[in-house]
């Protein structure tokens, strides 16, 4: 990172101050003078090495590293940030942010310095102040490491003034400890991944676009440094729309010793790219043979959901494969039913598509699927059946269909002992599959499924690949022998390998890490419980009726709504008893109690009253008339990763019973 001479003199003349500061001139001299009597002969001379070496040995080179950090000044839209893994850098609107940079690591400071013909938002007026708009978070993730802009308003030029500090290293090869030179960093070929999420006025997200920035080309710069217009894309349907450009600034710090010329590194760039055409195109090849086969077992395979490969939020195809890889969760989430709860809470939407037509088929990359908090069932599925292979799971995706022939996935485990369980991602229930035998004589009892899905045209994970080849696709007719190829016909491994394990090609997103939840579940609790609150006393007064709250009695609900919650996670019921127990005593002879609990996946307190009072039962309680009436409600937000939340509310009442 070049320095302009007046900043160069200030930074030295920081630094001794610093240097007098801690009186490491005092400390060098008492070392040096015990280096001299303990460890040299007396006709040794005493080298800078080790002086050096005396003076790391006595920590005093870590002291001096620790009192000297990097100062940023946020007034000037220079925002760094510590690369921490499987954490967001939320960026905060202080004046003032101290980031400690370790000096033996090399970084890629990358900054967003506006962008520009963002269309749609022409005609946006400015917000006033206090006002709430629609807004846009860009979201990154680079080796582990990801990040998030502040949220800045929607317009046709959006202020985006974000920096962005990305650590750059390599873990294999012994070469974890050592700062990358350029040679190294060439053959880091992982993009950084930039998602572009816009924010409505009622808090419901969409995702605006989806980009994988090649940074490699500020290696062939002579100063370290380049500026870089990003043109952002559409997502979906809209995959070759331009939706808005983004002025990016990429710095190498610290500075290269020796850059690369641009030639060496736009043929490094072309090599990769061929050799990632050509294991494609050799895929691709194999995909079709293996599907003229599949056809020739049985004519009717061609109406069997045989999904080889499905095409991304870019319009990319890809082979379904390349969306599943072990995911571990690191201490967010303990067990794989918790897991499942997570992907549960996670929001449900299906793909957009302009006019009628049915659905349009979009698969998202998991960092558009977190940082959109939502998307569709292949999206949950796949999530789920990652999580489950992190903790060493045998999980499957599975396509097919549920009822009236809608195409649905959902995911799979094979049991050491054989047992065939089925999880729905986006309830967390689950179903023990058991095949119905149609040769069985019809008084043998024959088990009924509980499970929604009808037909099951293949499974899929990270290295398999097998199409359903019994006579019936019927789920309940079918086994799930996966090693029988005259019931599953399997794809190479081999093949699959050469496009979807990590690292074989450079168009392969890396999966990102989950990050924990920014929410403070009581804090949420008590705001949603005040608006409802203000929201009931409203509706009764509309109605004529007065609202008197029992602080007791909403108290006393919490541990329903814990023990729901609890049941929601492990399938198992605990802890009514007592609440049962607790609303008898509260409730004294003669009166009536009622209750109603409800469950969401968002935080909107108004979105959710009116849902609510959709319910007759819920409705009766609210608008409760009688003798003695008293209201009570409760909230309880139960957080999990990526800020995802399960809110439960319960709405009760009690009065005197009057006939």
């Amino acid at each position: 990172m070049s320095l302009p001479p007046e900043k160069a003199s200030e930074l030295k003349q920081l630094i001794h101050q610093q240097l007098n500061k801690m009186d490491v001139h005092g400390r060098i001299r008492e070392v040096l003078a015990e280096t001299i009597r303990e460890e040299l002969a007396p006709e040794q001379q005493l080298s800078t090495e080790d002086l050096i070496k005396a003076l790391r040995r006595r920590g005093i080179v870590d002291d001096v590293m620790k009192e000297i950090t990097f100062v940023t000044d946020l007034a000037d839209g220079e925002l760094t940030s510590s690369p921490k893994p499987s954490n967001f850098n939320d960026k905060q609107s202080t004046l003032l942010k101290k980031t400690n940079i370790d000096p033996t690591r090399r970084y890629l400071y990358l900054q967003v310095l506006g962008g520009k013909a963002f269309l749609e938002h022409l005609q946006e007026p400015d917000p006033l102040p206090g006002q709430v708009c629609s807004t846009f978070t860009l979201c990154l993730h680079f080796r582990n490491q990801r990040f998030r802009s502040k949220p800045v308003p929607c317009a046709c030029e959006p202020d985006f003034h974000d920096g962005f500090l990305l650590e750059v290293h390599r873990e294999s090869l012994g070469d974890g400890t050592r700062m990358a030179d350029a040679t190294t960093m060439l053959s880091i070929c992982d993009p950084v991944h930039m998602v572009l999420i816009k924010t409505d006025i009622f808090g419901e997200t969409s995702l605006v676009a989806s980009y994988f920035l090649e940074w490699r080309s500020v290696l062939g710069s002579d100063n370290g440094m380049t500026n870089i217009a990003v043109e952002l894309l559409g997502v979906g349907t809209e995959s070759k729309v331009s939706v808005g450009i983004l002025n990016v600034k990429l710095e190498v710090y610290p500075q290269l010793n020796q850059t690369l010329s641009q030639e060496i590194v736009n043929t490094q760039l072309a090599l990769e790219r061929q050799k990632t055409a050509e294991r494609e195109r050799l895929f691709l090849v194999y995909a079709k043979q293996w599907w003229r086969e599949y056809l020739q077992i049985r004519p009717s395979h061609n109406s069997r959901l045989v999904k080889i490969f499905a095409q991304d939020e870019n319009g990319i195809n890809r082979p379904v494969c390349s969306y599943v890889r072990p995911l571990r969760a690191g201490r967010l989430l303990d067990t794989p039913r918790q897991a499942a709860r997570f992907v549960n809470v996670l929001g449900y939407e299906r793909a957009s598509v302009i006019g009628g037509g049915g659905k349009h088929e979009q698969w998202c990359t998991l960092l558009a699927f977190l940082c959109r908090n939502k998307g569709d069932c292949e999206d949950h599925a796949n999530l789920l059946c990652s999580l489950l292979l992190g903790y060493g799971l045998e999980a499957f995706v599975c396509v097919g269909t549920k009822a009236k022939g809608v195409p649905h996935t959902w995911v799979m485990t094979c049991g050491t002992d054989g047992t065939i369980t089925f999880w729905e991602s986006l309830t967390g229930h689950r179903y023990i599959h058991k095949p119905i035998n149609p040769d069985d004589p019809p008084a043998v009892e024959q088990p009924k499924p509980l499970y929604p899905y009808r037909t099951i045209g293949c499974v899929f994970n990270h290295q398999m690949f097998l199409g359903n080849c019994q006579p019936s696709d019927s789920v309940e007719l079918c086994v799930f022998d996966l090693n029988d190829e005259s019931k599953w016909k399997p794809m190479s491994e081999e093949a699959i390998k050469s496009v979807c394990a990590p690292g074989a090609t450079t168009s392969l997103p890396l999966f990102p890490p989950l990050c924990a939840s920014v929410i403070d579940s009581s804090v949420t609790s008590n705001e949603i419980e005040m608006q409802l609150r203000l929201l009931v006393s409203e509706h009764r007064q509309d109605l004529g009726l007065t609202t008197v709250w029992e602080d007791q009695l909403s108290y006393l609900l919490s541990p329903a709504l814990a023990s729901y919650e609890f049941e929601r996670t492990t399938s198992i019921s605990a802890g009514n008893e007592e609440f049962q127990d607790a609303i008898r005593r509260a409730v004294p002879d003669g009166h009536t109690f009622k209750g109603f609990p409800i469950h969401f996946v968002y935080r909107n307190a108004r979105r959710a009253f009116a849902t609510c009072l959709r319910s007759p039962f819920c409705e009766e309680i609210i608008c409760c008339r009688g003798d003695q009436v008293r209201l009570a409600v409760r909230v309880r937000v139960f957080t999990y990763p990526e800020s995802a939340c399960a809110v439960w509310i319960m709405f009760a009442c009690k009065y005197r019973s009057v006939l």
